[in-house]
Formats: C-alpha cells, structure tokens, sequence
C-alpha cells in the first residue's frame, strides 16, 4: 500500500516526518518497503500490508493507526476540493433520468449490495485527485474511472461504475454464471466462467466478474451520461477462489478476499457522490438502493486484565487499554474483571480475546515489555524422536559429500506420474493450485532432487550430489524420506590424480553408510522401477532383524527419457536412491550401548577366489561367508570382495570373486590351525550352498 503523507494528514494531524511515521508503523507490525520523495516537501511510504489486514489497504485505514500511535484523534473524511463555479448560460439538462432495478439471487455469495444512479459529463479530473492517484500508482483515465479509484485507495472498498445505457432492461442482477458463460472484461480478454462464480449480469448477460473485474460492453466511456455505481460486500472465499481460476488479480479483489468491510458499501457511494458533485462530473440522482437482507452484527470480545497481564508478561494501566481500543475503532465498556469490546467490521482479523491483546501490545509498545523469562512449572516434553533421526542422516550425508537441497512440496502432474509407484497409489492433485508447475503432491523427493541437479547442470556445474530430507504424499497418507541425486564425478578435478565418474556401487556406499548409521542392515535386491534403467535398479529391504524383507526404498540410475525431459545433458548419468525414514526407524535394532577397549591381539587376513554362477548376487555370497563365520574357530570381524574376473579359463556363464576376509579374537592369538580351519568351514558352506569351485 502507497500512502502519500499529504493525503494521509487530511484524516490526522501529525507533524511527524514521513520517516518518524514510518518507523512508528514499522515497531506496530507493517513492514517498509520504501520511503520516495514526492514533490515538494512530500513523500509516499510503500508499506508491506499483511494479509489479515485488509481495513489498512486504506489511507484511512493507516491513518487511523497513525492516529493511535501519536494519540491524536481521526478526522472525519475532509472535502476533496474546492467546488468548480458554474458555467455561464449553461444549458439544463432535460434528459430524462434512467431507474436501475437491483436483484440479489446469491446472498450467500453476496450478502450485501448497494447502487446509485448519477447523471455525469465529461468533465477532467482535477490536479490534486491525479496527483493521488498518481502517488498510489495508478493512471488516470476519466473522472468517473478516477472518483472510483480514488475512493479506492482512499476508503479502501472497491466500487464499480457502469453505462447504464449499455445494460439491457436496466436491471443489475448479481447472481451465480451459468457453466461456460462468456464475458469480455475491461483487460479484453475474453473468458470462460464456472457455474460457482458470481456475476454481475443485466437482463441478457453478464457484464462484471463480482469483486475482481468489471466488463467490457458497459464500460464507462466519455460518452457516457448515465451511470451506475456499484458498491457491494462479496464473500472473501467466492472472491479468491473466482481470482485465483481465471488468473486475474486486481485492486479489488485483492481487498474482497482478504475481506472487505461489510459496512462501508453506503458509505464509498456516499463519498463518490460527494466528489462528482465537487469536481463538476455529475450528480446522483433519485434514491440510494441498499439490499442487505441479513445484516451481519459486530463480534463482541471480553477482554481479561488477568489474561492481558499474564500474556504480555507486563501490567497494562486500564486508560491505555481504554484509548488503544477506541483509538482502533472498537467499543469499549469496562467490566469487574476487564472490559467487553465490539470489534468493528473493518477488522475482520479480531475475532479472540488474544487478537485484542495484541492489539494493545503493538500500541502500548512492545519495547515497554519486561525481558523475562516465564516461570517453569513443569519439565520440559521429550523431543520428537525424529528430530534426532533426521539430524543424524543430514549428518551422514553431509559426511558424505552430498549437498542438502530443499524442493518444493508441490510438482507438476507430469513429473508426479513417473513416480507413482514410489507412492503405491495415483498421485494426489491440488484443488486449487498456485499455477500448472504446482498442480500435484509430490509422491517422491526424487523429481524435486532433478530438477536441482539440472539447474546446477544448467549454470556450470558439472559435479552436483545432492540430497533432501523430507515429506511425501500418497492416498494412505504422509510418509518421511531421505533421497540422493549425484551425478558427474566422485571427487572435485585435481592435479594430483584422474576422476572417475559416479557409478551405481558409489550411490550403493551411500546408503549402506545411512543404513549402518541407523541400526538397520540393508538387503539389495534387483529392481524393476520403471523411472530407472533397467540393470542399474535395485530394491532395497531390510536384511535381518524382526522386519527382515520390509521395503525400505529403490535405487538406480534415472532412465534417459526423465532426464532429457527435465533439461540434463544427454551424457550425463544420474544415479538416485530413495528410502523411507519412517520404515527405517521401524527396521533398526538397537543394539546395548557399551564401551570396548581396542584389540590387543593381531588380526589374521586370509584371501579365497572362487567361482560361482554370474547371477548370483554378491550379497548373497556375502551372508553365507558372514553366517558360516559365526561357527568358525577363529572369529570373523570382516568380509571384503576385492576382484571380479570373467573371461579366460572361467567357463561361460560363471564368474570369479575374489574375496578378502579378516579374523581376530579379543582374547588370545589365532594359530595357524584355527584358520584354516575357520577358512575351510566358510568354504564347504560356499561349495554346499552355491556350488562354488575354490581357484
């Protein structure tokens, strides 16, 4: 909101700077923008209004804060200027004056509309009114056009003039448009309407979309002799949702849906009236039509002293309340324990006892309020264990390498489809979304982690893993993930040695990493997800414990077709994992906290090469050897693979692993004999289970 201070000491007597008032302003909760020179002497103030205060998108509205913060009372609305003097020998006019019949069919979108008639010329605007509008950003256009916008700015409730010669029958219907309704309004553009939207029509058709933009066909044009002026109170909701579907903001809806002042609508007519008839434009002529069919009353508020005091941590003296509240605009009526208020309809935010609290607050002065801390009676709650659970993985994965990246919640339908199963249900659609980018909830991280990798691919950088803790959304509900996206190469170019680019067994490191981290031994298994490459897609379960196979995720490198359609360089290779935090935690075994001196004994290495089936999975061969070594005479402390070989003397359809296994006990040195002993039972195992063949 523009506020010009010249305009703004038609309502209140100030004789502070503009910038004294914008820093009183600034300390009672509306944030400056800026502060420009305008003219000589003057200045407009930009302030940054808040959306549950639409009574201060308004000079008077602000003026009526300034007048509480320097105790000065509000003046009543001033004369617009000095009344032009007739003109000589000025021929009457003996037009005969038009009636409007105003029927309300939807009083439940709008509860209230009011309408005058005005005989008008084609008379200019005056200096002072172009210089204000000028100020609060607006161009001038006609008188009549000005006089709107000027009440506007000035009282905050947007009014709207019509032709009336233009309307069919003479008649202003507000009602509800029929599916599909056509209309052209006053930015040209022609649009379809939606059976839930309000309209204000004629006898034939509609001629303005209720509270967001008047019509072309009866537009105000300078051949215009007779108007209609409209002045209503649309549902905050109906108005929003009507803005938000045709894409169309404008100065009055953007008043409407925060909610206007159900009061004002006699009040801006009143007003217009006043200044055609100072500026010379015209005169109102018959009676002012006001349908209110269910008057709405004023919420009445009981305020505690009590509760006031215990709140704002400090005593507030019962006359400051008093002049805080009425200098707000609200009734105020002291009672034995504090007072009952009656908040006005211009502020539709007051509606508890604690709204008027701080109201109070902001004018008494936070800055009178003791630093204190309230008294602890009882302890403090235990945090959510997930707060631990998620700080311990950003941890890790920032141990990792990996950059933290935060994504929007919402993503379009079309990157949502590919990652549905991820979700194991449709995605979710928003009903009413901010535009066709946002239109679904994510069902995974992983479309957000592309598309930050693309736009680092897209400004430079070649070497991009990322990673993101975070919330996603199925028909079953909201579950925790944590999810990783790296691409490019496994270390930053150096002189010392060659890069090697990011692999799947790199990403496969990470998560095994996470998994350890929290108490949960991890099973990969192959994949079959649709949105990875097929080869380079696993499964991941948990491996042991009580919830042995539980999914916990999918990893893989992306499929070609997702990472072209979301901007990757083709050469790239983008590797991503995702498992759900909240099977995760149910998986882990918490194991008994305890301290171990480190080993005294030395430990035993013992490499065997054997040869196996090529579609045997590592991880297999992995636990046979792991669960062999818990039998064996020496124990095992750790398995390695170190080498893969196909080729010569290796039959087809078979390979050969190279495995690294370390034996150690903590309370003697291994002999030779308990090696081998321990070697050859791992090695039976092998023969029995897999049918491996010792090289």
């Amino acid at each position: 909101m523009r506020l010009l201070v010249s305009w703004l000491r038609d309502f209140v007597d100030v004789t502070a700077s503009p910038v004294e008032i914008a820093e009183g302003l600034g300390l009672r909760g509306f944030e400056v923008a800026a502060i420009e020179p305008f003219g000589d002497g003057d200045a407009v103030i930009d302030f940054e209004v808040t959306a549950n205060r639409p009574d201060c998108l308004s000079v008077v509205g602000l003026a009526r804060e300034v007048a509480t913060l320097f105790d000065v009372p509000l003046k009543p609305i001033p004369a617009a200027g000095p009344k032009p003097p007739a003109k000589e020998n000025a021929e009457p006019d003996t037009r005969k004056t038009s009636a409007v019949g105003v029927t309300i069919e939807d009083a439940e979108l709008c509860p209230r509309y009011a309408a005058a008639v005005a005989e008008v010329t084609d008379a200019a605007s005056p200096p002072w009114m172009t210089t204000r509008l000028h100020a609060a950003g607006v161009r001038p256009i006609s008188a009549i056009v000005d006089i709107t916008n000027y009440v506007l700015f000035e009282l905050g409730h947007p009014t709207h003039a019509f032709d009336l010669d233009k309307l069919a029958g003479a008649r202003i219907r507000v009602r509800r448009a029929t599916p599909g309704e056509p209309i052209k309004t006053l930015d040209g553009v022609d649009r379809r309407l939606d059976a839930d939207m309000l309209v204000i029509a004629d006898r034939d058709r509609a001629q303005a979309v209720a509270g967001v933009m008047g019509g072309a066909l009866a537009e105000v044009s300078p051949a215009t002799r007779i108007v209609a002026f409209e002045s209503a109170y649309f549902t905050p909701a109906a108005v929003r949702r009507t803005s938000k579907r045709l894409g169309l903001k404008t100065e009055a809806s953007s008043r409407f849906e925060r909610g206007a002042d159900s009061s004002a609508p006699v009040v801006a007519l009143q007003r217009i009236a006043d200044l055609i008839d100072q500026i010379g434009a015209g005169r109102i002529v018959g009676p002012l039509i006001d349908l209110y069919p269910s008057k709405r009353q004023p919420i009445a508020i009981h305020l505690r002293r009590v509760r006031l005091a215990a709140v704002l941590g400090a005593t507030v003296p019962d006359r400051d309340v008093e002049r805080i509240l009425r200098a707000l605009g609200l009734a105020v009526d002291p009672t034995a324990d504090g007072w009952d208020a009656s908040a006005p309809t211009f502020r539709v935010d007051l509606l508890r006892e604690v709204d008027l609290i701080e109201e109070v607050g902001r004018h008494y002065g936070f800055e009178k309020l003791p630093a204190t801390f309230p008294v602890v009676t009882t302890p403090a709650a235990a945090p959510d264990p997930r707060i631990p659970r998620d700080n311990l993985v950003r941890r890790v994965l920032t141990a990792a390498g990996l950059t933290e990246a935060v994504t929007f919640g919402f993503i379009e339908a079309r990157a949502a489809e590919a990652f549905a199963e991820v979700g194991a249900g449709r995605p979710i659609g928003i009903a009413n979304p901010l535009s066709a980018k946002f239109d679904t909830l994510r069902p995974s991280l992983i479309p957000g982690l592309i598309d930050a990798v693309a736009h680092n691919r897209r400004h430079g950088r070649e070497d991009v893993g990322l990673f993101e803790i975070g919330t996603r959304f199925a028909a079953h509900g909201e579950t925790r993930a944590a999810a990783v996206a790296w691409t490019g190469s496994t270390a930053a170019v150096h002189w010392s040695g060659g890069l090697r680019a990011v692999d799947f067994f790199d990403v496969k490191g990470i998560v095994e990493r996470l998994c350890a981290a929290l108490g949960v031994t991890l099973g990969v298994e192959p994949g079959d997800a649709t949105f990875l490459v097929p080869g380079q897609a696993a499964r991941l379960v948990a491996a042991s414990g009580h919830s042995s196979g539980t999914p916990l995720g999918a990893m893989g490198q992306i499929i070609p077709e997702i990472c072209d359609a979301r901007g990757l360089p083709q050469q790239d290779r983008l590797f991503v994992a995702e498992l759900s935090l909240d099977a995760l935690w149910l998986a882990r075994v918490e194991g008994a906290e305890e301290v171990r001196p480190l080993p005294r004994h030395p430990f035993v290495v013992r490499d065997l090469s054997i040869v196996v089936a090529d579609t045997l999975p590592a991880q297999i061969i992995r636990g046979t050897i792991q669960s062999a070594g818990e039998k064996t005479p020496a124990p095992l402390v750790g398995v390695t693979f170190f080498d893969r070989y196909q080729g010569k003397g290796i039959p087809d359809g078979a390979v050969s692993l190279s495995v690294r296994m370390t034996f150690q006990a903590p309370d003697r040195t291994l002999t030779d004999a308990d090696i081998q002993a321990s070697v050859d039972l791992i090695l039976a195992s092998l023969v029995r289970e897999h049918a491996a063949i010792q090289r």
